[in-house]
């Protein structure tokens, strides 16, 4: 991941590319939705057009947290954290001390 956020630097800097630079979390709204529909589609199918898609999506990740990070909001770390801590709280039966005997139950503990 930090290669690829160090390559979102390098085309958002004052000498990298037009249009790179010229992108913001709105005019980007169309190319997530799009990347996930692609991804979606490539399900079930060839899994190297799914790991593409997968890196395309990836690739959304990673301008939105570059440009987060320009304007100080945010960075790629508090996405990453973010969603580990979303995974363990939304995981006690791995990671606490629940008890649970079937999927069924693990997703009534989630939705709690």
């Amino acid at each position: 991941m930090q290669r690829l956020l160090e390559v979102m630097r390098q085309l958002r800097a004052p000498d990298g590319c037009p249009w790179d630079r010229e992108q913001t979390h709105e005019s980007l709204k169309p190319y997530m939705l799009e990347e996930a529909a692609e991804t979606v589609d490539a399900i079930g199918g060839d899994p190297l057009e799914l790991a593409s898609e997968l890196g395309d999506v990836l690739l959304q990740v990673a301008f939105h947290s570059v440009i987060a990070e320009e304007n100080g909001s945010f960075g790629y770390q508090a996405v990453e954290a973010g969603i580990v801590e979303k995974l363990i709280r939304r995981h006690p039966h791995i990671f606490g001390e629940v008890n649970v005997s079937n999927a069924e139950e693990v997703v009534t503990n989630w939705n709690a």
